[in-house]
């Protein structure tokens, strides 16, 4: 019988040390930071190298959270790909439940579909890391997927060329490529890092694990059966359509949040057989401005230049524009990242401490660490384009055949311009058809709707106002993506 190989593609985690690009609802997965594609698109499509004879490689299991699982879909759709199933968390638990959550569904389907004794191997790869070898690092999995047949538990590990902070080392013995994990180490200080490096016995954790579905699940039940006995809690609670299936969300709030390595890999050596794959295949995990300059191509001064942007007089510099002309002159080692809400300027060797602004942004309340001002809905976004004390202009592009929810409002009423396209508006009781230049008016506590009968994008303006304008002021009534208010 063929060998199953199950990828499983984990898509998590806003990572704040990339703000302001990054924000929690819409984080670095998802974004472009190196190549054409973003960072998710780009691990889906690795998978696709993995196949080979003697095996069949399934479609990927996606695991992420609850208010990302339509850019999940969105973005596999302009890449041309479908996954067996996308996995939706309805809060962070850490990626050893989410693990969970994904072999549990992987056994279900596999023995489906091929008998009761089906068991595949688990492909698990973070969705925010790049790649620039394909061939050697389809080689290294398949040497992992082998021994993972077997019974082990396969890391891959990354050969460090510079003393890192960042990263959680591996402490390998035996001979290269493969060789056993003695010991695995948390983020360390930079002295220790060195220390590191010139041991050559310590490897970056690339945090991609190659194992059999039932062996994480009885290593997780070894380790801790009690996150092993919340997450079937949540799994026997949980409910399916035809796009997502979510776990018990009461349930799952009772899951312990820990991640794969404190839960089971830190305390596997020695007591379970765990191997490490040297990876060489250009990897990167992008986890902060520094590393997204070391792989950018750069300019003969080292400068990286993203968007309509222009350095003058400067070195080893980034400068990434999403909005506007941005200008950098006789700055060296320094980032400079631009948004249409937030600019963000850094020393290089102190991106990881971007986290500390967004902590301090987030403490007082301001909201620029979690949105965009351009923001993706599941029917298509938003943009914020002007503010007042009683009023908000936001532009809206709603994608063909879609919906908003029909709902209301308790604090402002609302002006529609359509701009381009077709509206059918359910406003009260009349439901009416508005083309371009046309426009409606929504009074306050009325029930509305806006609608895309068309096959083009409906593009609007939306002008309201009111005395208090927050998007928590929406009652759902009805709504297709499952968010009527309760």
């Amino acid at each position: 019988m063929n060998l199953l190989v199950q990828p499983v593609v984990m898509v998590g985690g806003s990572d704040t040390r990339l703000w302001p690009l990054s924000r929690a609802a819409h984080p670095k997965p998802f974004l472009v930071l190196s190549g054409h594609t973003s960072s998710f698109q780009q691990a889906v499509a690795r998978i696709h190298g993995l196949a080979t004879s003697g095996q069949t490689l399934l479609a990927p299991l996606i695991v992420g959270n609850e208010d990302h699982g339509f850019l999940v879909l969105d973005q596999m759709r302009e890449a041309r790909t479908e996954p067996a199933a996308v996995l939706l968390e309805p809060m962070s638990r850490n990626t050893a439940p989410a693990l969970m959550l994904a072999a549990l569904q992987a056994l279900d389907a596999a023995r489906a579909t091929h008998g009761d004794n089906a068991d595949p191997v688990l492909v698990v790869t973070a969705a925010d890391q790049t790649i620039t070898d394909q061939t050697a690092f389809t080689a290294a999995v398949q040497r992992a997927v082998v021994q993972a047949a077997d019974g082990a538990v396969v890391i891959l590990g990354i050969r460090p060329d510079r003393p890192e902070t960042g990263y959680g080392y591996i402490r390998a013995q035996g001979a290269a490529p493969s060789q056993t994990v003695a010991q695995f180490v948390e983020k360390p200080d930079l002295a220790t890092a060195q220390r590191y490096l010139a041991a050559g016995s310590y490897y970056w954790n690339a945090s991609i694990f190659v194992l059999r579905a039932s062996v994480w699940i009885a290593a997780l039940e070894r380790f801790r059966p009690d996150m092993v006995a919340a997450c079937q809690r949540a799994w026997a609670a949980k409910t399916s359509d035809a796009q997502f299936v979510r776990p018990g969300k009461h349930e799952f709030a009772a899951v312990p949040a820990e991640s794969i390595d404190c839960a089971v890999m830190e305390k596997c050596p020695g007591v379970l057989d765990i191997r490490m794959q040297e990876l060489d295949a250009g990897w990167n995990d992008l986890g902060a401005w520094e590393a997204v300059w070391q792989v950018a191509p750069k300019d003969a001064a080292g400068n990286v230049a993203v968007g309509d942007a222009i350095v003058n007089d400067s070195y080893n510099t980034l400068v990434h524009a999403t909005s506007r002309l941005v200008t950098v002159v006789g700055m060296d080692d320094v980032v400079v990242v631009e948004t249409a809400d937030a600019v963000l300027v850094a020393s290089r060797k102190k991106s990881q401490d971007v986290k500390q602004i967004v902590s301090q942004i987030g403490a007082e309340r301001r909201g620029e660490q979690a949105l965009h001002r351009k923001v993706q809905r599941p029917w298509g976004w938003y943009d914020g384009i002007d503010q007042g004390p009683r009023h908000q202009v936001k532009r809206i592009m709603v994608k063909p055949g879609a919906s908003l929810s029909l709902q209301m409002h308790h604090h402002r009423a609302e002006h529609w311009i359509v701009v381009s396209g077709t509206a059918e508006v359910t406003n009260g009781d009349k439901v009416i058809m508005l083309t371009e230049n046309q426009s409606t008016y929504i009074p306050l506590g009325q029930t509305h709707r806006l609608h895309n009968p068309g096959r083009v994008p409906l593009e609007i303006i939306e002008v309201q106002s009111g005395g208090y304008l927050g998007e928590d002021d929406i009652v759902r009534f009805e709504d297709t993506y499952g968010r009527v208010t309760t």
